[in-house]
């Protein structure tokens, strides 16, 4: 255990972080899976728990493992898996309609043999952070015209986030922002900016127009957005509005301490209460103090972010830190504020919290990530103070 811990390099507070993480998820999931146990018919909530496992545990093997690739590797792999990204998206949105999907959304594709399914967006999402972060540190200090970054920066930006709109709005949303924004941090002209927010906009309303006028195409899905929209801002509660009525019974039944672990009840209500909603489900059995300490967590993580960004050696290791490492915080206030009702309804997970095994193993691979940068600046450091001592560097060459 030892070798273990001596092998971990990068900012140990992140490793602490995420592992804070990992274990707190266990009781609120195993909890929440009782919700699941019962509508499987099984009643054994113990698989759940061991599936939960399983992903941590193949999450943490991914960080470990991605931690000790030298960060400067992404940089051409970024350029290798746009186009697997690109194809999986493509399969994934063709695929044939199936009787098993309960939102009609194509979202997943089943891997041949193993049998599992994998929310290829997810990976897109990271792969395109990793590539944008990779040409932004290309023309860092350069002076670049808007035509000349059109087909290597935004084309192949522009190829995900088509395939990924008609079946996930509020992804689509959260990697078109989280794109933006890295741009701007990266000093990419605020011009073009405003040109590419305005051709955004339009192609949006290209696709709402031409998703009107052939329906059969994608049914119900441009009225599932406006209808979440519409019940978000109406203020009224309607049927609609189930799983958010029942998400603030959960937080209103918390109070301080909370009821308990595993004592919630509205688990057996909320449809998705080990995923999108398993924060108020933590609220409920947690209280506003359970609910504070995983705030506090993640922003705590927003903070060792920036740092290890600010501590990179080069342009493209702090880029690629913010890419990777803001989407998750970002993605964790976003599901906790439709929680609370701050935000619509978006199926955003809560990182390394919410069951699910491809979201537990894309933030393990963007935490895997920022760790490899991390670590190599640590490799410096050490480089750095052996120089400063030649009687090491004698002990070392003896």
């Amino acid at each position: 255990m030892q070798l273990l811990f001596n092998n971990l390099k990068g900012d140990r507070l992140i490793w602490a972080i995420a592992a804070l993480l990992a274990i707190f998820s266990f009781l609120p999931v195993y909890s929440a899976a009782s919700n699941l146990a019962y509508i499987s018919g099984d009643g054994n909530t113990f698989n759940y728990f061991v599936k939960h496992f399983v992903h941590l545990f193949l999450g943490f093997a991914i960080i470990y493992g991605v931690h000790k690739v030298p960060y400067r590797y992404f940089r051409g792999l970024s350029m290798v898996m746009i186009p697997v990204v690109l194809v999986l998206l493509a399969a994934t949105m063709f695929q044939p309609e199936t009787t098993e999907s309960l939102t009609n959304a194509k979202r997943w594709i089943k891997v041949p043999i193993v049998g599992f399914t994998f929310q290829p967006s997810t990976l897109a999402s990271v792969v395109l952070m990793v590539y944008v972060a990779r040409y932004l540190s290309k023309i860092k200090d350069k002076t670049v015209t808007f035509k000349e970054t059109i087909l290597p920066l935004w084309f192949p930006v522009f190829l995900v986030l088509v395939l990924i709109l008609p079946a996930n709005f509020s992804t689509t949303a959260i990697i078109f922002t989280m794109v933006i924004a890295l741009a701007f941090l990266g000093g990419y002209p605020v011009k073009y900016l405003l040109l590419i927010l305005l051709s955004g906009v339009a192609a949006f309303a290209l696709f709402i127009l031409v998703a009107k006028a052939f329906p059969d195409v994608m049914p119900n899905r441009i009225d599932t957005w406006a209808s979440r929209i519409e019940n978000f801002a109406n203020g009224e509660d309607t049927e609609a509005d189930y799983q958010i009525e029942k998400a603030k019974i959960a937080i209103a039944s918390g109070y301080i301490k909370g009821v308990g672990p595993g004592k919630s009840t509205q688990k057996n209500f909320l449809p998705q209460s080990s995923s999108d909603f398993i924060f108020a489900i933590i609220i409920e059995e947690y209280g506003l103090i359970g609910g504070l300490f995983l705030m506090t967590l993640y922003l705590l993580l927003l903070f060792r972010i920036v740092i290890a960004s600010h501590k990179a050696d080069t342009i493209f290791g702090k880029l690629l830190v913010i890419g990777v490492g803001i989407p998750i915080v970002f993605q964790a206030l976003i599901n906790m504020a439709v929680a609370v009702e701050l935000f619509p309804v978006t199926g955003q997970t809560l990182p390394l919290i919410s069951s699910g095994g491809t979201s537990i193993w894309i933030t393990c691979l963007a935490i895997g990530i920022i760790l490899s940068v991390s670590a190599r600046r640590q490799e410096i450091k050490e480089q750095e103070e052996r120089e400063d001592n030649p009687l090491e560097i004698l002990s070392e060459t003896i």
